[in-house]
């Protein structure tokens, strides 16, 4: 008898194509795997707040330090978009256990005078000391502003914006002695799909990989390398 990892569903593009648009965009986005649950937050110049999920984010070098993120062709509501076209700015909040419900509600299209904050029940937070206009999430333990670097248009019309770090807020206690950031014991959570969130559970840590020598292996996330 076949188990349950030996039945197999195939599909080809065309099959896909003929598919009611929802399952389509449910499966295809549930196909790459855990991503980042994000909440992105920018302002307009009048100080419209906004705040929207997003699970796209990646990163995209350390010098300098850049992550990038896909936008939804710009339209009418595109009020992310088109926050950051007009302040160049944004920030990045990990979403964790405690608040992924409002995180996820986020992704409702609310009217530009509403913001997301007040709808959902969460904090706007800026650095105390720094001159910053975009909002990043108080509950939220991992904060990073960045501003706008470079936009480009794909092929189905959807921005990848590329954004440049510009600071950082982390829980000290989250932080390895060689700089790793173990996400994990921050309680961040993971999206798979459209709705799905997951909890982490981490496996360890392995050491940089080179064909002469034997993997290492770390269990405790926050004992770091020597470098």
């Amino acid at each position: 008898m076949a188990t349950a990892l030996e039945k197999r569903q195939f599909w080809t593009a065309r099959d896909l194509q003929h598919w009611p648009e929802r399952r389509r965009a449910r499966t295809i986005n549930s196909l790459s795997g855990f991503k980042s649950a994000t909440l992105v937050g920018t302002s307009d110049l009048q100080g419209h707040l906004n705040l929207s999920m997003v699970s796209s984010v990646v990163h995209l070098g350390s010098t300098p330090a850049l992550m990038g993120m896909v936008l939804r062709p710009p339209a009418a509501n595109s009020h992310t978009y088109a926050n950051l076209i007009e302040t160049q700015q944004c920030t990045f909040s990990q979403v964790n256990a405690a608040i992924y419900e409002q995180a996820h509600q986020c992704s409702a299209r609310y009217p530009r005078e509403t913001s997301e904050f007040d709808a959902v029940g969460l904090t706007p937070w800026t650095p105390p000391d720094l001159e910053w206009l975009s909002p990043a999430v108080e509950e939220s333990h991992v904060r990073m502003g960045f501003t706008l670097e470079e936009e480009f248009v794909l092929p189905n019309d959807c921005r990848f914006m590329v954004c440049r770090l510009r600071w950082v807020d982390v829980p000290a206690n989250a932080v390895a002695p060689d700089g790793y950031v173990a996400i994990g014991e921050t309680g961040a959570v993971t999206v798979s799909g459209l709705d799905g969130y997951h909890r982490t559970h981490a496996l360890g840590r392995l050491s940089y990989a080179k064909a002469d020598r034997k993997l290492e292996h770390l269990t405790d996330m926050l004992q770091g390398w020597e470098d």
